[in-house]
């Protein structure tokens, strides 16, 4: 793949985490219609649709990514993002906790020509730390 090429992928990813910090309905105008989604406990999904239930299901206020902060790296058709994100449950609570709750995450993202036909997150979706018995068990602080 030439620089030009990788430049615009890294740019459309740029583009994703600004639209799912609107919450942008048009996120889905960047992905192929088959895209295929895998989420933490939500497992996979196949298609447009299964975005918008992703973040229906998530049930978040607000969502905010480290833009600037991304580090991203290209491998063929992928590219791999590393990050962090903040947020607002809807019943209020903020989290990373900064504690436990480090709100870190990596994405993986494949690319069909400048389209995504792929997206696998990889991230605790106990965002607010609130399953205390696994918490309490693996935690080392």
């Amino acid at each position: 793949m030439n620089d030009e090429a990788s430049a615009q992928r890294h740019e459309t990813v740029r583009e994703y985490f600004r639209r799912v910090d609107r919450g942008d309905p048009s996120l889905v105008d960047i992905c192929t219609d088959d895209v295929e989604l895998h989420f933490p406990k939500f497992g996979f999904g196949h298609g447009k649709a299964a975005i918008a239930e992703l973040a229906r299901r998530l049930d978040l206020e607000h969502i905010e990514h480290d833009i600037e902060g991304l580090d991203i790296m290209t491998s063929g058709d992928r590219v791999i993002v590393e990050g962090r994100e903040r947020g607002t449950t809807r019943d209020g609570q903020a989290w990373p906790d900064g504690r436990i709750s480090q709100g870190l995450f990596c994405n993986v993202f494949t690319f069909r020509g400048r389209l995504i036909s792929k997206i696998h997150v990889y991230t605790d979706p106990d965002f607010t730390s609130s399953h205390q018995e696994k918490v309490q068990q693996l935690h080392r602080g």
